[in-house]
């Protein structure tokens, strides 16, 4: 069974200039131990999927449309707050974009790191300041002992992050979602984040939903990959048949706009266009205003997933009729 299951989830914001459809319908499950990558340009409902699952969409002016996410046989949109909160931060943990406005200004790092443990595991205080300083270290934050007692404007964009990701995993979780995780870090950094997250994963049997716009991080790191396109996913398929033999022409295109695939000398790859405003109605295929490939009849028939192989789900209606 696994241990997570989407089920058509929705999840729209109800503002004064219209509906945004910001996940339309997506679906898909994860196993334990297994890592998903999710992938997209920028509002194409990455993170807001990933904070449906959290609770922490906003409402108003955002609303759970539909659908169901099972968590260990618990439906984790429409269960009760308290088990909500009993899950999140002990067995569901994120790790938020932005460092900076996630952590509290007002407290120090080592209360806000050690506030899951007291809360969700109840252990003494001198516990959980000995675990904490382990996880910073854990995460390469040098002198942990000192920065315990310092406080978030006191830590660059990079060191803010990895307390974030100490945070994450302190409780040490059995499902960790990853939004853009290693953003504000180095190269160096980054690996190291990566590596953690891999040596984290393995000794718990821990599952992560990794967020990014990285399509190298995705094809080290992950098991299996969305792509996500206008708040609906376009493919889904196991890292190596993806990378391998994409079959959408929008996967192909991302692939195609990686600078290190691009000639040297020759002028970097950029899809055309933008992608389409969610709040206003789509006809047709989303991609079809950017696609080379695109026919009249994906101007005004809505694809749907459809198998290509065993485990290998793409959304194009040519592809599907056999054309390309």
């Amino acid at each position: 069974m696994p241990l997570l299951t989407v089920t058509d989830l929705r999840t729209y914001f109800h503002t004064r200039n219209g509906v945004y459809r910001a996940v339309d319908g997506i679906s898909f499950n994860l196993e334990r131990g297994e890592t998903l990558g999710i992938v997209g340009e920028s509002g194409s409902g990455k993170s807001v999927t990933g904070y449906s699952l959290m609770g922490l969409v906003p409402q108003p002016p955002g609303r759970i449309e539909s659908g169901t996410a099972l968590f260990d046989g618990v439906d984790l949109l429409h269960c009760q707050p308290s088990a909500l909160r009993a899950i999140r931060g002990k067995r569901i943990s994120m790790i938020f974009q932005d460092p900076m406005t996630s952590l509290n200004p007002y407290l120090r790092i080592g209360e806000q790191l050690i506030e899951p443990l007291l809360i969700h595991e109840k252990i003494p205080r001198s516990v959980a300041i000995e675990r904490a300083l382990a996880m910073l270290e854990a995460v390469g934050i040098n002198d942990a002992a000192s920065r315990l007692h310092g406080y978030p404007h006191e830590f660059s964009g990079g060191m803010r992050q990895r307390v974030m990701i100490a945070m994450a995993l302190i409780t040490r979780p059995e499902l960790l979602i990853a939004d853009e995780p290693t953003t504000a870090l180095d190269v160096t950094v980054q690996a190291q984040i990566l590596e953690l997250i891999k040596k984290m994963q393995r000794e718990l049997n821990m599952a992560v939903i990794f967020i990014t716009h990285d399509l190298g991080v995705v094809s080290g790191l992950c098991d299996r990959v969305l792509v996500m396109y206008a708040g609906r996913v376009v493919e889904s398929a196991d890292t190596r048949t993806l990378f391998h033999q994409p079959r959408h022409p929008y996967t192909q295109a991302l692939q195609r706009s990686i600078p290190s695939t691009q000639p040297k000398g020759a002028e970097l790859f950029t899809i055309p266009g933008l992608p389409p405003d969610v709040s206003k109605p789509i006809t047709g295929c989303s991609f079809a205003p950017r696609c080379a490939h695109a026919s009249e009849t994906c101007k005004v028939r809505d694809p749907l997933l459809a198998p290509v192989a065993a485990i290998h789900e793409q959304a194009c209606l040519r592809v599907q009729a056999g054309e390309l």
